[in-house]
């Protein structure tokens, strides 16, 4: 059985989302900064070590499914070095901020949901507007998202985007860097006490037994992209584990009845849909109309499009200013400067994958990433910038798992803007 992580929250059952009013807010920022302040003595830096691959690490990925290890003729699993953290950092820094994070975006989206204000600078088209409000009154459940942090391993872990509606790089972080900790561990490498904060397979298992799921579960993706594809897969495998029938197809093959139903190619109609697949591109789809009459249950529900949106960082910002883990945001119409400062990033708030990135230091432009982003909009948020480790910039992803945070990974970049190339790389916890 694999070890899990010590944690104040692992053993505590997924818990129903239930709407968290903002009157609880200045609560969770003040525990935050308490945590934080008692921690500071002792940080330390983080380490990334230098680690011998295993010899047939390939072949492992290949018999487990791990298909795209390497894109493009280039690894994406890199494994000749990896981070290491102590448990203090893990639970401190990166779960307890992540806990109370979630519950801000909650309260946001209550929030958002009764303002035409908020939910015009979200950029969701009008007509959607009353289809998220239900799925959100309906407390329809969520599955996962991936919060993105800055952190050098002595201050606050800073929250850079809420990865909410389409994250990747889920299978590689839930089970193959746990196989590369247990294959280390048994060959000596590693000692027999290392461990990992790794929660995400038996935690997805657990939250897909909890949607309550009757009949086929229809997993979907873009055909072309063989990521997208093995996350769909994987996803298929921890449903198929909590006892739930699984269908994949691409969703370019879903239909449309004259009835106003989504059907698959086998004209078999889609009663529940994960898809992996961003919402503020299925509103201006052809069928967008018939999502709130269809009665079909989707994955990440309507009001993920509320947190998939860096509007997002804004409102949280002028929600809890000052919290340790925010960095001040505005929207690009109200900048307070004096507050932002003269090195910030500036960010659309509908990008992936870095595009449209662009970095300010001292207010002059350093690196900026070409993109399709921005037509509807930006915002500006104070620079945190990576820490160059051995010349490559890490950014980490803290895993929540029907909103409970239950895991980590690593991507790395050449450059400070983390791009669809970036590796991942595994961590351990040594203490």
């Amino acid at each position: 059985m694999r070890k899990r992580v010590r944690s104040r929250c692992r053993n505590q059952p997924l818990p129903d989302l239930l709407p968290v009013k903002s009157s609880h807010v200045p609560g969770l920022a003040a525990r935050a900064g308490a945590v934080l302040a008692a921690a500071a003595s002792a940080a330390e830096p983080l380490q990334r070590i230098i680690t011998p691959e295993r010899y047939n690490w390939r072949e492992i990925a290949e018999e487990l499914g791990f298909r795209f290890h390497t894109i493009g003729g280039d690894p994406y699993w890199f494994e000749g070095a990896c981070y290491s953290f102590t448990m203090r950092q893990i639970e401190d820094d990166l779960e307890t901020p992540s806990e109370e994070l979630e519950e801000m975006c909650f309260a946001i989206v209550d929030k958002a949901l009764q303002s035409e204000e908020i939910m015009t600078r979200l950029a969701i088209p009008q007509k959607h507007w009353d289809y998220i409000v239900d799925s959100w009154v309906g407390k329809a459940k969520n599955l996962y998202g991936r919060m993105d942090y800055s952190y050098n391993g002595e201050g606050p872990a800073k929250f850079l985007e809420y990865n909410a509606d389409t994250p990747t790089s889920l299978y590689e972080a839930g089970v193959f860097q746990w196989r590369w900790l247990e294959d280390l561990r048994a060959d000596g490498r590693l000692p027999d006490s290392a461990d990992q904060y790794n929660s995400i397979h038996e935690t997805l298992i657990e939250a897909f037994g909890g949607f309550g799921i009757e009949g086929l579960l229809h997993l979907t993706a873009e055909a072309a992209s063989e990521e997208d594809v093995g996350t769909i897969e994987y996803l298929a495998d921890c449903a198929e584990q909590a006892g739930i029938g699984t269908h994949l197809l691409p969703i370019d093959t879903i239909g449309v009845t004259d009835k106003g139903q989504f059907v698959d190619g086998a004209e078999q109609v889609i009663s529940n849909l994960f898809k992996l697949y961003p919402w503020e591109w299925m509103f201006h789809d052809e069928f967008a109309d018939n999502l709130a009459t269809s009665n079909m249950r989707v994955i990440e529900p309507p009001w993920k499009a509320v947190l998939s949106n860096k509007a997002l960082l804004p409102l949280l910002w002028e929600m809890a200013p000052g919290h340790p883990n925010l960095l001040p945001s505005f929207f690009t119409d109200a900048v307070d400067a004096d507050v932002l400062g003269e090195s910030y990033v500036k960010k659309p708030i509908y990008s992936r994958e870095g595009a449209n990135i662009e970095i300010v230091e001292n207010g002059e432009t350093t690196l900026k990433a070409d993109g399709p982003y921005g037509e509807e909009g930006g915002i500006v948020q104070a620079l945190a910038a990576l820490p160059k480790m051995d010349g490559v910039y890490p950014v980490l992803g803290n895993w929540l798992i029907a909103s409970r945070p239950a895991g980590l990974g690593i991507r790395e970049d050449d450059t400070p803007i983390t791009r669809d190339d970036a590796r991942f790389v595994p961590h351990v916890i040594l203490d």
